[in-house]
C-alpha cells in the first residue's frame, strides 16, 4: 500500500548516499565558478520632473484639467 503511494508522488525509498565534499557541495548549489570578472556601473538616474507646485502651474485651470482628465479616465474604465 505504502509502496503505491509513493509512487503516486514520485518518492522513492531513502538510499545511503556518501557525503560530497565541500566544493561539489558549492558547485552543486551555486555552479561552477568563472574566472570572468564581471564590472557594473551605476547608470544615473534621471531628474525628476517637477511637480506643478515647483513650477508654478498649480492654478485653478491646470486643477479643473486635472479633475476633468482623471473623470474621463475613470469613465473608459467603467465603460
Amino acid at each position: 500500500m505504502f509502496a503505491w503511494l509513493r509512487s503516486l508522488f514520485g518518492l522513492r525509498p531513502r538510499t545511503a548516499e556518501e557525503p560530497i565534499d565541500e566544493q561539489a557541495a558549492y558547485a552543486n548549489s551555486y555552479g561552477d565558478r568563472t574566472g570572468d570578472i564581471l564590472v557594473v556601473e551605476r547608470v544615473p538616474e534621471p531628474e525628476p520632473e517637477p511637480s506643478p507646485h515647483e513650477r508654478g502651474d498649480l492654478t485653478g485651470e491646470y486643477l479643473r484639467r486635472a479633475f476633468e482628465q482623471k473623470l474621463n479616465e475613470r469613465k473608459k474604465l467603467t465603460t
